[in-house]
């Protein structure tokens, strides 16, 4: 056991514990990885997924087994610099984009990344969601500059792919404990309603039918459309739309769908697709919280590595995900939360149960930063 650091059992949270392993450099050994299954071992997509890491590190060590259901990995030190990466088309470019963006500030030299493959899938956070959501939180933590973008050059539906983005991050030696204990009330509405090769007339229908939901609860909204052409439209037709909604305290919750990718079972209908994201956005608005679900992990990361002292977050309900994440936080760095439910008063009206999350941070330091 000593000798391999933490061992864990399963094809689950594969980023959570490489990302947990990387950043605190304790090495770790994943079996039994699809073991039972009729096509074991490591995914193509997961394969894709470690290939990156070792791109962004350096000194890592990697091994697996023949049928690849054992993985042992010893991390390296977080290099950065400019990296171009072709993402694997089983999953989207969020997939790689989410870890990433938990590695990205404790580089040695600023990262530039380029990742190609699928921006807007279903299964994962597309890059739009992730621009518009778990940018505005990491600024919140401090990490911010002139270099913090996330770019889309290209757009790639599944399952072709094609799409194109650039992602820069400034690196920071510390992260600055948060507060976020209030989120105040929605102010307005903004979202992207993008469409590639199929008729941009799509976009209008989505837009016009989001808006037939949430015009009932507030005037300002403003749903970009964004149909790109020709090269930049990557390789299957498709069309999606992501609504995010800012409230007063600078706190972002979103909801996203993506039409049925091509070949994949019964085809959307652009006013369906649209109204339904408008419910996931108010159903999101009801979890409420200073962070929406997506991004909960990314926060609870980003608090355990703060200086020591006190950081506090509101959180909707937990994810099974997340409740998942915190246990990997008490493995590598051994911190534990303090959760406390909080009720919404009966007068308030204000959505579901709440829960605030308190920690002291480990006082991470980015050992990576070149000393200018």
């Amino acid at each position: 056991m000593a000798s391999h650091g933490m061992v864990y059992d399963g094809c689950n949270y594969f980023r959570q514990r490489l990302v947990l392993s990387t950043l605190s450099g304790k090495r770790v050994k994943i079996k039994n990885i699809r073991s039972k299954d009729d096509n074991p071992g490591v995914r193509d997509f997961e394969a894709s997924f470690i290939r990156l890491l070792d791109k962004v590190t350096n000194g890592s060590r990697i091994e697996i087994n023949q049928t690849g259901t054992v993985l042992f990995y010893q991390p390296g030190l977080l290099s950065g610099g400019s990296v171009e990466h072709d993402c694997h088309t089983q999953r989207s470019i969020g997939y790689y984009l989410e870890a990433i963006l938990m590695l990205a500030p404790f580089m040695k030299t600023p990262l530039k990344a380029t990742l190609r493959g699928v921006t807007n899938g279903p299964t994962d956070p597309t890059v739009d969601l992730l621009k518009s959501t778990a940018l505005p939180l990491m600024k919140k933590f401090g990490i911010d500059g002139d270099g913090f973008d996330l770019k889309v050059v290209k757009r790639g539906m599944a399952p072709g792919g094609g799409g194109e983005v650039i992602v820069t991050c400034p690196v920071r030696r510390t992260i600055r404990p948060l507060q976020l204990t209030d989120p105040g009330k929605i102010k307005r509405i903004r979202g992207v309603a993008y469409s590639v090769r199929v008729s941009p007339q799509m976009a209008n229908r989505m837009v016009e039918s989001a808006r037939g939901v949430l015009n009932k609860f507030l005037p300002d909204i403003y749903i970009y459309t964004d149909h790109m052409k020709g090269a930049n439209s990557g390789k299957s037709p498709g069309f999606g739309l992501t609504l995010v909604a800012e409230t007063l305290n600078g706190s972002f919750l979103s909801a996203e769908m993506v039409s049925t990718p091509q070949g994949q079972g019964e085809p959307v209908v652009p006013e369906n697709l649209g109204r339904s994201c408008a419910q996931l956005l108010l159903e999101e608005v009801y979890r409420g919280g200073c962070v929406d679900s997506s991004n909960q992990s990314l926060a609870l990361l980003l608090m355990t590595l703060g200086q020591q002292d006190v950081s506090k977050v509101l959180l909707g309900t937990l994810s099974p995900y997340t409740i998942e994440f915190l246990r990997h936080i008490r493995d590598f760095f051994q911190v534990m939360f303090k959760i406390e439910t909080q009720k919404p008063l009966e007068d308030e009206r204000k959505g579901g149960d709440k829960v605030l999350m308190t920690c002291v941070g480990v006082g991470y330091s980015n050992i990576n930063k070149t000393l200018k």
